[in-house]
């Protein structure tokens, strides 16, 4: 065989060979690839779920779980076991429910540290790069970046849902989120900063119709502790509904 041809021969099957790598057809490139849970699909009402000893002893020190995961709310003057500063505090104890049924306020929407752990359904659509979460709670939507990309600077704008990145740590999607801006942190008068850190924890249950979240704040403006709730969301097969809220509506 000339020398022509055999470099002829060697590009061909080089090219193959790598085509099949590159395609996953059973090579080793492919079989190292970690295998995603698919969190994608509608999730019904929020609530509360069973402690796991072994995830609470791994909070950080100083941290409390917060009770109100669900449709439960905390009575007025009691913060979960969260230890407001000073200031915070004497904002907490003037407020009355009164105040938030106003017609300038009762369709203002909180921030995802209260959201995500309401008595509401959402949609997850779950991609490599971006992951969408739809709450029906205030028609609010999350993206969720996960290509790398760090928070924007200090001074980029702030919101209800922040700028959330999320990466996955083996078979949980972890989401770190900033840029929140000041809103509610317990129904009963106590507001976090628009300083607030939040980290999520998303993981499906064995049997994969339940989705469970561990949810971290820290707000050293507000807080002299850390806090967690951890809440869970049922598989289903309804829809997304608009939230619709009416300013004129008096509870």
């Amino acid at each position: 065989m000339s020398d022509a041809r055999m470099a002829a021969l060697v590009f061909v099957v080089g090219t193959v060979v790598a085509g099949a790598a590159l395609s996953g057809g059973g090579s080793p490139v492919a079989a190292q690839q970690p295998v995603r849970p698919n969190l994608s699909g509608f999730w019904g009402a929020g609530h509360a779920v069973p402690l796991d000893p072994a995830l609470v002893k791994k909070l950080p020190a100083n941290t409390v779980v917060v009770p109100d995961a669900g449709a439960p709310e905390l009575p007025l003057g009691n913060f979960g076991g969260l230890q407001p500063k000073p200031s915070a505090l004497a904002t907490a104890m003037r407020w009355k429910p009164e105040d938030d049924m106003k017609v300038d306020r009762v369709c203002l929407p909180p921030s995802i540290v209260y959201s995500m752990q309401g008595p509401f359904p959402m949609e997850i659509h779950q991609g490599a790069d971006l992951i969408v979460m739809r709450l029906e709670y205030y028609d609010m939507v999350r993206l969720i970046f996960m290509d790398g990309r760090p928070h924007p600077p200090a001074n980029a704008p702030h919101s209800k849902v922040g700028h959330s990145v999320g990466r996955w740590d083996g078979q949980t999607l972890v989401v770190d989120t900033t840029h929140l801006s000041r809103s509610t942190l317990t129904n009963n008068g106590l507001d976090h900063s628009d300083n607030l850190h939040l980290i999520e924890r998303f993981w499906l249950s064995a049997d994969g119709q339940t989705l469970l979240m561990q949810q971290e704040f820290e707000d050293q403006d507000v807080l002299e502790n850390r806090g967690a709730r951890f809440v869970g969301w049922d598989r289903g097969t309804d829809f997304i509904h608009p939230y619709e809220c009416d300013p004129t509506f008096k509870g």
